[in-house]
């Protein structure tokens, strides 16, 4: 029973996710109209602990070692999504599975993304014991090229909110691989400059940047830039719903306005609805617990290969909690981006049970090394 003590703490809190998920998408029901959403995420849930058991018994290597075969099937599949995917609110992000549901590729990609980026800047760890910056240099390039090739796929479906995704993931990968800091420092300088240019181009000649870019993308960028005002029905009704919920909340199924996307991108405005800020607090102190114990397990590991996978995990799960909860109460702009493991949805959530069982796997390897 001992060897099996460290997997418990991550098992508590993905039961208790659970029991939040299902209880918020319930909920949200009440809005949306009935659909057996709560049902489906249950089914989901349990077939997402049996990939949890399937990776841990594979191991996380398979995945390192073949994960460029993943790769380009989800390119592929991104690629399809352009001319075969159900268009879903102006945009073609999922294929419909009859008798399932709909199955969004990008949210596969976030994971393939790390786990091949793992791969190559271990073997460059491996191979050069002295990095010089023309190796750096050429590292950049393939990395940017891996990067960019996804990147332009989904965000012409159009989601941007996971193309910014891929773009973290890449930074704190390349960030804790120890690449030379000039190299950050000519990005973020090139990068200040591009979005200048940008919003000089937005704003002085809008007309040109429709005609160009089309309207969709001018109103993601409007939406993103009027953020600040805090208007719009969605917000200003999620907003309201969690401001007035005061310490124990409306109660459950009890959410006061409707706002759409409530069992997805909203789902933390209905659970704050319902359970107030004692809700809110215990499930951001359970966000909270979990990240550390990943960053902790991130830390113990002598895997350099392990240790990169972890920490792109990391960041990309700590930025998904920050983005999707800050935006639901007004102090980031709305992306589109889920409530890891609470929001509705069989693709993102199986991508993050995946995630868990890569982590169950390193512990497993692991196992020996790890102190109490």
């Amino acid at each position: 029973m001992e060897k099996y003590k460290k997997y418990i703490p991550f098992i508590l809190i993905l039961i208790s996710f659970m029991i939040i998920s299902v209880l918020s998408i319930y909920s949200a029901e009440a809005l949306i109209g009935g659909s057996n959403y709560f049902i489906k995420q249950i089914i989901w849930y349990f077939v997402g602990f049996s990939v949890i058991l399937l990776i841990w018994f594979i191991g996380p290597s398979f995945f390192i070692k073949y994960s460029f075969i993943f790769y380009f099937i989800f390119n592929f599949l991104l690629l399809l999504l352009l001319f075969f995917g159900t268009p879903i609110n102006d945009a073609r992000c999922w294929f419909s599975i009859p008798g399932i549901g709909t199955f969004q590729p990008s949210e596969f990609m976030k994971i393939i993304l790390i786990l091949v980026l793992t791969k190559i800047l271990n073997e460059f760890n491996e191979k050069y014991t002295v990095k010089t910056v023309k190796l750096e240099f050429l590292l950049l390039l393939k990395v940017g090229l891996i990067v960019f090739i996804p990147c332009i796929l989904t965000f012409l479906e159009p989601d941007t909110g996971n193309v910014l995704i891929y773009l973290l993931i890449t930074f704190i990968m390349l960030f804790i691989s120890g690449i030379h800091i000039r190299f950050f420092v000519i990005f973020f300088s090139f990068l200040i400059v591009m979005v200048i240019s940008f919003l000089i181009f937005y704003f002085k000649f809008q007309n040109t940047f429709v005609n160009i870019f089309g309207s969709s993308f001018f109103l993601r960028i409007d939406r993103i830039i009027n953020w600040s005002s805090k208007s719009g029905f969605q917000l200003e009704h999620g907003l309201y719903s969690i401001g007035s919920a005061g310490l124990l909340g409306h109660g459950f199924t009890n959410t006061p306005l409707y706002f759409p996307e409530a069992n997805t991108d909203f789902i933390f405005a209905i659970f704050a609805s319902n359970f107030g800020f004692i809700g809110s607090f215990i499930l951001i102190t359970l966000f909270i617990y979990f990240n550390i114990k990943l960053i902790k397990l991130s830390l113990k590991t002598d895997k350099y290969a392990y240790k990169l996978f972890l920490f792109g995990m990391i960041g990309m799960l700590i930025y998904q909690e920050f983005q999707n909860i800050g935006m639901t109460v007004g102090i980031l702009p709305i992306t589109g981006i889920t409530l890891p493991f609470i929001s509705y949805g069989g693709s993102s959530l199986l991508c993050y049970m995946f995630l868990i069982g890569i982590v169950f796997g390193i512990i497993k390897e692991g196992r020996s090394l790890y102190k109490n």
